[in-house]
């Protein structure tokens, strides 16, 4: 079957700003996170999230608990653990709604039947998304299956003050950005806090160096699978990280990226390439203190016009007991009085909604919209831009290969190549 998007990536802008043998874990019908609403006439609606870590998961509760219509039940599994089984898991016994992603990764079970078509709730909630956020929502058939509910731009983060003291600048180049992380070294700070334990952060750091180097258009080929993987394009963005992992923290295969960032808040690393989520491990006096800037221009043919901005929401799943109340559960979703809750909770997170209230945004959530609205092309992320199947089996192992030993560049990426070509068929 053709994975390939036929909805539009290009150009676009977020507007204002197999089987059974599932683990336990991720079986469905759980309750790690009971959430009862006041039991509405809707009876039960169960939710499977990935939203593990403290304040993703209050996030989540809070939001819940004002849902009104039905009793709620939440099943809470680790986040890495909950992507890595997600096809299974909708093929056992899954809750009614998941969080998911949007775009490639939602229509790929779209596609093979394991989700609610919702098009009937995107005729009352319609109102309230851009075209573009109604775009990544939409299945290859032209229907709805996913609620955008926020959304997160990646840059370079560091720490405002440790900059200040130390008279650091915001570099424009590479050029600039290779000479201050050489300062830094000489400063005894690690330059650039890194992490790969869980396989996809640094899949960032290879979608930004991709994009500055070769352009949004070629690195969506490329994750359609419609490019090589030994073109001569892409051995040079291997190249070039190559030539920053001197300023990379050591040992990144052990580390998870949550240690990583509080490495940065503790102002032991100088930057860090991740999603503003990298606020949620801050410590609330402290989130004032932490700024980003978009990663610095390789290539000026394409300057700084494209980033990562993946879209977050939630569905429904084709096995849900609960339709009823499920559809009417993702309406309550995409109200912005809950996102409003969300980004208030969350300091890592923009709203989805285009009702959604900005004006209580702190100055890092301002500058992230801004970010996002002023750029020319937005990417969902390298996992979510390709098939899962490539994503998971082929480009986490073969990142984390490269992590361990960077210098051994033409074996992998042939080795890359040759499996791409027996899954994208």
């Amino acid at each position: 079957m053709d994975q390939r998007l036929p909805i539009s990536r290009r150009h676009l802008l977020l507007g204002a700003a197999a089987t059974f043998g599932v683990p336990a874990v991720l079986a469905g019908c759980g309750s790690d996170s009971p959430a009862p609403g006041p039991g509405g006439n809707l009876g039960t609606v169960t939710i499977g999230s990935n939203a593990s870590d403290e304040i993703p998961k209050k996030t989540l509760d809070t939001v819940v608990k004002g849902f009104t219509q039905a009793t709620t039940r939440i099943n809470t599994v680790d986040h890495n653990t909950f992507q890595e089984n997600i096809n299974r898991y909708l093929r056992g016994t899954p809750e009614d709604v998941f969080t998911w992603f949007a775009g490639y990764r939602m229509q790929f079970f779209a596609e093979q039947g394991l989700a609610v078509d919702i098009s009937d709730v995107w005729q009352e909630i319609g109102a309230d998304y851009t075209q573009a956020f109604k775009d990544q929502s939409t299945g290859v058939d032209g229907k709805q299956y996913f609620v955008p509910f926020s959304y997160y731009p990646w840059a370079v983060f560091y720490r405002k003050s440790l900059w200040e003291e130390n008279g650091y600048e915001v570099p424009a180049t590479l050029d600039e950005l290779t000479a201050l992380a050489r300062r830094m070294q000489g400063d005894d700070i690690i330059p650039i806090a890194f992490a790969d334990k869980d396989g996809w952060p640094a899949m960032g750091t290879f979608d930004i160096i991709n994009m500055r180097m070769n352009g949004y258009d070629f690195h969506v080929s490329l994750m359609q699978g419609k490019q090589s993987w030994t073109d001569p394009k892409v051995r040079q963005v291997f190249d070039t990280w190559r030539g920053l992992m001197e300023f990379h923290q050591p040992a990144a295969l052990g580390r998870t990226w949550q240690e990583a960032a509080q490495s940065l808040a503790q102002k032991q690393t100088g930057m860090y390439v991740l999603g503003m989520f990298v606020a949620q491990q801050f410590p609330e006096a402290d989130r004032d203190d932490l700024d980003f800037f978009t990663f610095p221009e390789i290539n000026p043919a394409y300057g700084t016009d494209s980033i990562d901005a993946p879209i977050d929401g939630y569905m429904i799943s084709a096995k849900a007991r609960n339709v009823e109340g499920a559809k009417a559960l993702l309406k309550h979703f995409a109200q912005a009085s809950s996102q409003n809750i969300a980004t208030e909770l969350d300091p890592g997170t923009l709203a989805a909604s285009s009702k959604a209230d900005t004006s209580g945004y702190s100055a890092l959530q301002k500058r992230g919209a801004e970010l996002v609205s002023k750029a020319t092309h937005i990417a969902q992320f390298l996992d979510r831009d390709t098939r899962p199947d490539f994503a998971s089996t082929v480009m986490i192992p073969s990142l984390q290969s490269f992590v361990s030993e960077p210098d051994e560049i033409d074996s992998l990426l042939a080795s890359i190549e040759q499996q791409k070509a027996n899954i994208f068929r």
